[in-house]
């Protein structure tokens, strides 16, 4: 079972893979927000991303959503 990927490398794999340009763009914003604000603004990327990738299907898909998930997971019971 491969690695869960991080969340700039999911980011990142939306922008190289996934088909729909739309996608792209939020997830290139997301890095681009990433560099501007640094790591707090995470979660508000990580849920832009996954809500605009809700459409995306294969196994890069699956690996992606699942990362941000989890991610937002981790981050509720940090408590932000």
């Amino acid at each position: 079972m491969p690695r869960r990927l991080g969340v700039v490398e999911a980011f990142t794999a939306v922008v190289n893979q996934c088909p729909s340009g739309a996608v792209q763009s939020v997830a290139r914003n997301a890095l681009e927000a990433l560099q501007r604000e640094g790591s707090r603004t995470l979660p508000e990327q990580a849920f832009r991303v996954l809500s605009a990738v809700r459409g995306w299907r294969g196994p890069v898909a699956a690996r992606v959503k699942e990362a941000l998930e989890a991610f937002l997971a981790e981050a509720e019971e940090r408590g932000g």
